[in-house]
């Protein structure tokens, strides 16, 4: 039955079951420190926050859950995370399967030579990448814990691992009840932590390209990236560095965040914040002693977000960028768009609008419900509810607070956040077909 769907209204149904069943074991005896039955809102909440690889939470991982419940935690990550790639990776062959038979030529450049029946070769790379990531870090991150903070070696194994799954897929959960604030002035935890969290938010097929493009060159000598590729990596390192720069400026005296910290551990601990607003919802830093300034800052990062067909949520540096590019090109007088040399498609840029344009909606509507529900200052509201659209996973402290009503407007705004632009942006390309007549222009007063 699931394969007759359409394929928007099958990723919503994968997730909801997954979110359904680990909601379900979470609220079991058995998952608990304690021994007793976990509220069902809360293990709701916690399953939708891990499978959305958002990485908000109602009660402390590393104390509440037991080493079952932490095992479940974890289990609901990996398969979120990578069935956030894989399926978005395959919804994209899909369309672009589509498209190439309709002798698009720009999408034969996207997708290279990748094609419908290269979904195991897909799968295989997209497992292979998750793997040599997460391995890497996870070993880095143990031999530091053991080695350096005095961790036992099997609790040391324990959080190597559970802390490089979270953060290759962009998830934030940690097993420490200050996340990584004890680890803030240590870059042999940050800096793994960062570069995992980099890797999964640029997206997979940036990663396959680039891997590929690194062998054409040793044997040709010559490379050429393709747009999508040059979009990601340039507007990602934009962003990283106008967040690194902004963190520091604003918070270089502020004595709660970066004040005491030394020159080259505030340049640190600036950059780490301002990767995990990309979405990863670690914090070394205190967010919610932040000045409003850089939460603001914080909140514009989160709802970009990072790459498309990856980890990270938002509303995607993609999407940025074109959108970007279009009020450049209107601003010039030029009668179309484009970037780096490529001339963008009108479907792209409104595909682009409305995802941007529901996303801002979406993140007030909740921000309006929220409101009306608690007592905290609006930009510690705005802060949660951008959080949770984007999957970031950083609080300023409001999510441990909330009503269970709160609880549940969280829940299915983390949920639309994570499915909704794959969801949207998959249903748009799919029904995209050619109009056979227009209708007379008018153009209305604008501005």
């Amino acid at each position: 039955m699931l394969f007759r769907m359409h394929p928007a209204r099958a990723v919503v149904m994968a997730f909801a079951v997954t979110i359904v069943a680990g909601a379900t074991l979470l609220a079991l005896p058995v998952a608990a420190r304690d021994g007793q039955p976990t509220d069902l809102v809360q293990a709701l909440f916690t399953a939708t926050s891990a499978v959305c690889v958002t990485g908000l939470v109602v009660v402390d991982t590393g104390e509440h859950w037991s080493g079952f419940g932490q095992g479940v935690v974890l289990a609901l990550i990996q398969v979120g995370g990578f069935g956030i790639m894989a399926l978005a990776s395959l919804l994209a062959l899909l369309i672009a399967g589509k498209l190439r038979l309709r002798m698009t030529l720009s999408a034969q450049t996207e997708t290279k030579s990748q094609g419908i029946g290269d979904v195991r070769r897909l799968l295989t790379r997209v497992a292979l990448v998750t793997l040599v990531v997460e391995g890497v870090t996870a070993v880095v991150l143990t031999l530091r814990f053991f080695l350096h903070h005095g961790t036992p070696f099997p609790e040391a194994v324990w959080d190597g691992v559970f802390h490089s799954i979270s953060a290759f897929n962009n998830a934030g959960f940690s097993l420490n009840a200050d996340s990584l604030v004890r680890y803030a002035t240590d870059p042999w935890v940050t800096l793994p932590i960062a570069v995992a969290v980099i890797l999964g938010g640029l997206g997979f097929p940036v990663i396959i390209e680039l891997l590929r493009h690194r062998a054409r060159r040793r044997a040709t000598g010559r490379i050429a990236w393709s747009l999508h590729l040059k979009l990601t990596v340039a507007t990602t390192a934009l962003l990283l560095f106008l967040g690194s720069l902004l963190t520091l400026f604003l918070e270089w005296s502020n004595g709660a965040t970066l004040g005491p910290l030394h020159t080259g551990e505030k340049v640190l601990n600036a950059f780490f914040h301002s990767a995990m607003s990309r979405t990863a919802g670690f914090n070394a830093v205190d967010v919610g002693s932040m000045e409003q300034a850089t939460l603001l800052t914080t909140c514009v990062l989160m709802f970009i977000g990072g790459g498309s067909a990856g980890t990270a949520g938002g509303i995607k540096v993609t999407t940025f960028a074109v959108l970007g590019a279009a009020i450049l090109a209107e601003v010039r007088g030029e009668p179309t768009s484009g970037i780096f040399r490529r001339r963008l498609a009108p479907h792209v840029l409104r595909q682009a609008l409305t995802v941007a344009l529901l996303g801002v909606g979406l993140v007030i509507g909740a921000t309006i419900a929220l409101l009306t529900l608690v007592d905290h200052e609006f930009e510690v509201v705005l802060f949660e509810a951008v959080s949770a659209f984007g999957t970031v996973g950083l609080s300023a402290g409001l999510t441990g607070e909330l009503p269970a009503l709160g609880e549940l407007i969280v829940i299915l705004l983390m949920f639309v956040g994570r499915i909704g632009p794959i969801t949207l942006v998959s249903a748009l390309a799919l029904r995209e077909r050619s109009q056979r007549f227009q209708h007379p222009e008018e153009r209305p007063i604008i501005g």
